[in-house]
């Protein structure tokens, strides 16, 4: 694969170089994998589905309200842009082959920003071996990403929000709070702890871990992008049951209490609700032997609702857009 910041780019704005021949570098700096029969170029792509169907998710981030420039690098964008709808398959136990991606953007953006966002979307995708096979864009006066992912699962039955029942175990795999504390250290003005700000400006989902948990006989799952109690809530909800969770079985990193801390906020709050981290949230029956990675955090009880510890929390319990 080569390099895609080997490759010439355009000096100017979107107004400046016009769409088409941005259009044209875009497609230069994408490598496509063997899965791909027909690449960006045409009015559609064409895709291999082995398992005989094709899981679908989209996501959309727009600037000011998901992302702030002055916060990450046009890479670091891309990368957690493709992360939102890469988990997101993961969720359902399978794999993304291919993603397509909507830019819609000011004249005045300049072209290698456009350029370094779709290299970081390549380097995630091709985390899971995924390619970007097409798109379009678009004139704005909004900054705003959507990637559509495509994905495989590779002959599983989906494992999807509502199959989980009373009695059985709720496991997480996969870090929380970690990007939900960098958000509060750049909300401050600050870069540190880097370690933070990093996970912030590109987390890193568990993606292997949703087929593993699929293979391993998950009942029901979920991405954790709103938060640790509002995702287990969408199982719940879907599911008819409860799940209680247990405080004393989740991890607080000591750069996340450090920081919580400093601010007089209560670290638990981060790890419970933020939800930029995207990992996996399972629930399993009693007897299943978890894939590595998850972590047994709680019960599914026969009463409807999300508890920590036996009590309700106030609020949504994560992050809600309207």
């Amino acid at each position: 694969m080569s390099d895609p910041a080997s490759k010439s780019i355009p000096e100017g704005t979107l107004a400046e170089v016009g769409e088409f021949a941005v259009i044209r570098a875009l497609m230069s700096r994408l490598p496509q994998g063997d899965q791909v029969l027909i690449g960006p170029g045409d009015d559609a792509a064409l895709v291999r589905a082995p398992g005989g169907s094709v899981a679908l998710t989209t996501d959309v981030l727009v600037s000011g309200v998901h992302f702030r420039r002055d916060w990450a690098s046009p890479y670091d964008i891309g990368r957690r842009a493709a992360a939102a709808s890469l988990a997101d398959v993961a969720a359902m136990g399978g794999r993304t082959t291919a993603i397509v991606v909507a830019l819609t953007a000011p004249a005045d953006l300049e072209v290698a920003w456009v350029l370094r966002m779709a290299d970081g979307l390549c380097d995630e995708s091709a985390e899971v071996g995924a390619s970007l096979v097409g798109g379009d864009i678009s004139r704005s006066t909004e900054l705003a990403i959507t990637v559509t992912a495509a994905g495989d699962l590779a002959g599983r039955a989906p494992v999807t929000r509502s199959g989980a029942q009373g009695g059985e175990v709720a496991a997480v795999c996969g870090r929380l709070g970690w990007a939900e504390a960098g958000l509060a250290v750049l909300s401050r003005g600050f870069g540190s702890p880097r370690a933070l700000v990093a996970a912030y400006r590109r987390p890193e989902p568990p993606y292997a871990s949703g087929p593993a948990a699929a293979d391993a006989g998950a009942s029901a799952m979920c991405d954790v992008s709103d938060g640790l109690i509002a995702d287990f809530g969408h199982i719940a909800r879907a599911s008819g049951v409860g799940v209680d969770i247990d405080s004393s079985a989740l991890s607080i990193a000591e750069p996340i209490r450090a920081v919580a801390a400093a601010y007089g906020v209560d670290p638990l709050d981060w790890v419970l609700e933020g939800g930029h981290d995207h990992a996996l949230a399972a629930t399993f029956p009693v007897d299943a032997v978890l894939p590595e990675g998850f972590v047994v955090v709680g019960r599914v009880t026969s009463s409807e609702g999300v508890r920590v510890d036996g009590s309700s929390r106030e609020g949504p319990g994560g992050h809600e857009h309207f």
